[in-house]
């Protein structure tokens, strides 16, 4: 890393949600983000659910989103590393970005280490106690068998079924009370301390939530969540040394 150390983080974008026309707003907007960032970032890292869905056919990947897959592009090619994280929204992505953008894209929370500060970072779903249900639900979306059996729909029947299930979440239709259960029913808070049982971690950052926050959890260990692009607009910033949620409001 450089001297001028600056590493940014941004989840849950939600792009396509709840139509391309309405979510085109806010993809011009992640764009001049990126387009602001690029200019002193060491590295971005994005955590999930950029897409509010994204399927990878053989030959054929969700139409729309050429801004901000050509920004990011832009961005990789200058050198800049980005690593991406799939979220619930995305999690049928597979190696589209690592082979056309040189993206890297995990499917698991992983471990980095900057300016030795231990950062353990992913999406967040399905991790901690509770949401049974989801996890279930995981199982089978991930299954080989159940991506094949999708993978045999014509794509515009696909995708259609897939955004209008997508949609139907409270949290992209717009009438979710999104709120902080707090830290005894946060499952990413739960998660975070349990981590911290076995290993010291300086940072633990996800998504998912679509609730900025941060939550000291002793041990000079800090929980971050990164809120959401659909009503905060927030990100994370390391600068070498501290960690900062902020608002975009450009």
């Amino acid at each position: 890393m450089s001297q001028r150390l600056k590493i940014y983080f941004a989840s849950d974008q939600h792009l396509g949600a709840p139509t391309q026309e309405k979510s085109f707003p806010r993809e011009k907007k992640f764009v001049a983000w990126l387009d602001e960032v690029k200019k002193d970032a060491d590295a971005i890292f994005l955590l999930g659910d950029l897409f509010d869905f994204w399927f990878e056919y053989k030959t054929v990947v969700p139409k729309g989103f050429v801004r901000v897959l050509g920004k990011l592009a832009e961005i990789r090619d200058s050198g800049t590393p980005i690593y991406f994280f799939v979220g619930n929204h995305d999690l049928w992505m597979h190696d589209y970005f690592e082979k056309e953008l040189n993206i890297p894209v995990y499917h698991k929370p992983k471990e980095f280490t900057f300016n030795d500060k231990v950062f353990l970072i992913g999406h967040g779903d399905g991790l901690g106690p509770g949401d049974k249900g989801y996890k279930r639900m995981k199982k089978v979306f991930t299954n080989p068998f159940s991506k094949w059996l999708f993978r045999w729909l014509h794509p515009d029947l696909g995708v259609k079924l897939a955004q209008y299930l997508s949609v139907k979440n409270k949290l992209i239709s717009g009438d979710a009370d999104v709120r902080f259960l707090g830290e005894d029913n946060e499952w990413l808070v739960l998660y975070s301390k349990r981590k911290l049982k076995t290993k010291h971690y300086d940072y633990f950052v996800f998504g998912h939530r679509h609730l900025p926050m941060t939550i000291d959890l002793g041990q000079n260990s800090t929980y971050i969540n990164l809120g959401d692009w659909i009503g905060y607009f927030t990100y994370g910033v390391f600068d070498g040394e501290k960690f900062e949620l902020k608002e975009y409001k450009n």
